[in-house]
Formats: C-alpha cells, sequence, structure tokens
C-alpha cells in the first residue's frame, strides 16, 4: 500500500468512526473524538455533554463500544476514555445537533439559526458562521448563512484553532444540511498586536552601603591607641631598670 492510499483509507476510517459514534451517542450530547495510535493499542477520547451514557451501568455500554470498533472497524485494541464538554456552546457538534433538534421541533431556521449563533458568541467565541441549506421555503433548494464576530477561514489560525462540525437532519420537504464553524476565545492571531503601555524598569543591582565613620567614632580610636601606646612604653621602661 502507498503512503498516498493509507492516509486516505485512515482518514475514511476516522470519517465512518465519527459518524457511527455520532449516531450511537446523540442522547449523550456527542462532541467529537480523538483517535491517537500507542504502543499499546489505540487510545480512542470521545468528548460528550453526559460522559454517564457513554459509560454505562459498570461500564456496560463502553465495553460495547470498545468490541464493535475492533470488529467492525479493525481497530487494534481500543482504549476509550470519556472527557466531558466544560462549555457546549463552545463545541461545533453541540451546537449542530441542538440546532437540528430546533428545526426537527418545527421552529422556523432564522429564528433557530439566530438563537444559536447568539449562544455561541455568548459563550465568549470570537467569531462563529452557521449556515443552513436545503429546501427551506420553496421547492428550489439554497442556503441561508447567519455570521458574527471574526472568524478566519485559512491559514495558519484557522487550522489549528477552528472547530468545525456537519450535521444532516431528515425534514418534510427533504433533508437539511448544517455547518457550524466556531472560533474559540484562546485563538490567536499573527496579525493581532499587543503594544505594551509602558516599557518594564530594569532592576537595579543592589549596592552594599558603606558608612563613613563619625568623628566621635574617630575620637575614641585615636584615644584608645593613645593609651595603649602609652602603656606599652610604660612597660619597656620598667623592664629596663
Amino acid at each position: 500500500m502507498s503512503i498516498v492510499k493509507h492516509f486516505v483509507v485512515e482518514s475514511i476510517k476516522r470519517t465512518e468512526i465519527d459518524e457511527f459514534l455520532q449516531n450511537k451517542l446523540e442522547r449523550a450530547g456527542y462532541g467529537g473524538v480523538n483517535i491517537s495510535k500507542t504502543p499499546l493499542g489505540t487510545h480512542i477520547v470521545i468528548y460528550a455533554m453526559r460522559p454517564g451514557l457513554v459509560i454505562g451501568r459498570g461500564g456496560e455500554t463502553i465495553r460495547e463500544l470498545a468490541s464493535v470498533l475492533e470488529e467492525k472497524f479493525q481497530v487494534p485494541n481500543p482504549q476509550i476514555s470519556v472527557s466531558e464538554i466544560e462549555i457546549p456552546e463552545l463545541n461545533a457538534y453541540v451546537v449542530g445537533t441542538k440546532l437540528a433538534s430546533a428545526l426537527q421541533r418545527g421552529v422556523h431556521f432564522r429564528r433557530a439559526g439566530f438563537w444559536a449563533l447568539n449562544q455561541v458568541m455568548e459563550a465568549g467565541a470570537l467569531g462563529a458562521e452557521i449556515v443552513i441549506s436545503g429546501k427551506l421555503r420553496t421547492e428550489r433548494a439554497r442556503y441561508e448563512k447567519f455570521k458574527g464576530g471574526y472568524l478566519q477561514k485559512c491559514g495558519e489560525p484557522a487550522l489549528r484553532y477552528l472547530r468545525k462540525a456537519e450535521v444532516h437532519v431528515q425534514l418534510k420537504p427533504g433533508m437539511f444540511g448544517i455547518r457550524v464553524r466556531i472560533m474559540p476565545p484562546d485563538a490567536q492571531f499573527p496579525d493581532k498586536i499587543k503594544i505594551a503601555e509602558a516599557i518594564p524598569k530594569e532592576e537595579e543591582p543592589l549596592e552594599e552601603k558603606t558608612e563613613a565613620p563619625s568623628i566621635e567614632e574617630t575620637k575614641d580610636e585615636t584615644e584608645e591607641t593613645g593609651q595603649a601606646a602609652d602603656s606599652a612604653s610604660d612597660e619597656k621602661k620598667e623592664d629596663a631598670k
């Protein structure tokens, strides 16, 4: 197998695993998966709003998932761990799933789109974009876009920080597609420059201060030396006698 074909096969397998977990863990608030290979096997981290539903009673659900991934998707020795989503509004999968459920309940697509966009921006996102496509109002398919904040679609910040997801929902007019892109608050941009208000002061080295002796101290020292000299001369005279 060539290198290009190997990476294509691995990408297809990751996409199939993602779709399988999205359908299987819909009630648990599925928010994505991270797959990494280790010397002991394959480490799989599942992000969900309700980790208890992913683990199951006594770990029954998570063991079932491990067996399915190993048999159906040929994942060697899968080791599954579950992580709770701290801020669901900043997760693209969760936002797309909530928007899809709102459309299934009969909420108007514009109202649902603006509601989801406001939820994302109030959670602290730097920018967000939501695209709803399908037969929205007529028999001809089109798309509606909802944007807010600052969102980069290309370059290093988009590759490193941008969170995106696609969700499909079957409605009476037909299949609707939902695309969500979120720029998290911790994203850093190369064109954003911070100007320091003031130059930090350099710390001066501490010098030991030597105090000059006072006049009184010098007088006392001279008197003591004079008395010592006189006593020494007197002792010499006595020895001479």
